[in-house]
């Protein structure tokens, strides 16, 4: 069976944010290739962040967010650390809490799409 992983990052019942894997299911679709269900989305926003930016945060609403160059390694409230590179993508829902801390792995802007989701 063909799957794709994403990294979520939410918020567990004490605050603190936690990293869990989540393994969507892909279907056959012919020439086209392996396919996932639909996932409604509510808009797209094109992102560039500053190599200097590190510090503690809450995503602002829950989005995926979809690595386009560079890498980035984020740390959660636990000091847990993750690196993840141009390609990858994860799905921040830590909204609340304690947040989590994102840093880039090269000193250069870091370039990603925010997929915000519908309620």
């Amino acid at each position: 069976m063909e799957t794709f992983k994403v990294t979520r990052v939410f918020a567990d019942k004490n605050g603190d944010s936690q990293f869990e894997d989540i393994i969507y299911p892909l279907i056959n679709g012919g020439p086209i290739g392996y396919l996932s269900g639909g996932v409604k989305v509510k808009e797209l926003i094109f992102r560039r962040v500053s190599p200097a930016y590190d510090d503690f945060h809450n995503a602002p609403e829950r989005q995926y967010v979809v690595l386009l160059d560079g890498g980035v390694e984020i740390e959660n409230s636990l000091g847990e650390k993750r690196m993840f590179a141009a390609g990858e993508i994860l799905l921040m829902e830590d909204v609340t809490g304690k947040g989590h801390r994102s840093r880039n792995l090269k000193k250069a802007a870091r370039n990603s799409l925010f997929i915000t989701l519908t309620d």
